[in-house]
């Protein structure tokens, strides 16, 4: 089978693992990390940060759009992961071009955050909506539940809290991120005493991570997200997955943020949820108070972050934890199962049969 995958986040990408698994002698084209193969344009070269780097990235985007259908064309089906602002424009030019052609949409856009308008866009466009968070079958009627992808790829869960001094920094992924941010997180750790993690992207080379962290030499250094979160007290996360996969593992956390003031006003305008973090966003749609504290702009300083340290409980943390992990499971169906199904494939006898009727 070969996929046409359209994967431009950093955190597709991490999702893609445990998926490729359990599609046999799956075959990929389109837009992901070298890791899994040759790509026709790296995710990286997609990175950016809020609404105004988007626009310098409009002439590769072009560029990419016309090369992805292209090469649909010997493609059996589509999955497209996350990234609306590319995916939506893909999906229409595709379903244009290859009517019968499989589209398969994981991992939706926010629309209980802005731009509700986009349900009947991706359904018109898409032929199976995979969902990631049990609350958005609220808004995609006709969306499949397939369980949050962190339950498989993280091994570890702690089973009783974490009471040693050891504390996690996640300043980002991408580098603005990390500029904003590092700094403040600094300051933090030079206040604590005991272990100090810091979680550095699996794709920085050496010489980027001296030039956008400078000196780390207190500083203990992990490419290994889920290990650095097991291992700590409490973590200090940039928003993102991170603060997800924190409040899963069980140690307590707060999120900090800063974006540049026109993202921040634009998004302020335009989004109006109570909070940032998945975590707290799941909780808040199942009316249950917030898992942690979050700052964002100026408040993401040295001085409230560490307030939100002393103010934690692991152990009250762990419990809020286990019944996140509780209400994340119960999935309506296995997503691999569900790209097979797509694709015309049927398991009989241990043999992979094709029915190419469904392909374009």
């Amino acid at each position: 089978m070969k996929l046409l995958l359209s994967a431009l986040e950093p955190s597709a990408n991490l999702h893609l693992d445990p998926l490729l698994k359990k599609l046999p002698d799956v075959q990929l084209e389109g837009i992901f990390d070298r890791r899994f193969g040759t790509p026709l344009f790296e995710s990286r070269a997609f990175s950016v940060m809020g609404f105004v780097d988007a626009l310098k990235k409009l002439p590769l985007a072009q560029k990419a759009l016309t090369a992805m259908i292209e090469a649909a064309a010997s493609c059996d089906v589509v999955v497209l992961i996350d990234s609306p602002a590319f995916n939506i424009p893909l999906a229409k030019r595709l379903k244009a071009a290859y009517p019968h052609k499989p589209i398969l949409y994981y991992i939706l856009p926010q629309v209980w955050a802005w731009k509700a308008k986009r349900v009947a866009v991706v359904e018109q466009n898409s032929d199976k909506q995979a969902l990631v968070l049990p609350f958005e079958k609220r808004w995609w009627r006709a969306g499949v539940y397939v369980g949050h992808p962190l339950l498989e790829e993280i091994e570890h869960f702690k089973d009783r809290a974490t009471h040693e001094a050891i504390y996690t920094f996640m300043p980002g992924s991408r580098k603005g991120e990390i500029s904003r941010l590092w700094p403040i997180f600094k300051e933090v750790a030079q206040a604590l005493e005991g272990e100090k993690i810091v979680v550095i992207p699996p794709h920085m080379s050496a010489e980027e991570i001296a030039h956008h962290y400078g000196d780390l030499s207190d500083f203990t250094l992990s490419r290994d997200a889920h290990s650095a979160l097991a291992r700590a007290q409490f973590a200090f996360v940039c928003s993102g997955t991170a603060t997800l996969e924190a409040a899963l593992i069980g140690t307590p956390l707060v999120l900090a943020y800063r974006a540049k003031w026109l993202d921040f006003q634009i998004a302020r305008r335009f989004v109006k949820l109570p909070f940032v973090g998945l975590g707290n966003l799941i909780a808040h749609f199942e009316k249950r108070p917030p898992l942690f504290e979050e700052f964002l702009q100026e408040e993401a300083n040295a001085s409230n972050l560490l307030e939100a340290l002393h103010r934690s409980d692991p152990d009250q943390f762990l419990t809020r934890s286990q019944e996140l992990r509780t209400l994340l499971k119960g999935r309506d169906c296995d997503l691999g199962a569900l790209i097979l199904e797509l694709a015309g494939h049927q398991l009989e006898g241990g043999e992979t049969i094709v029915d190419r009727s469904k392909i374009a």
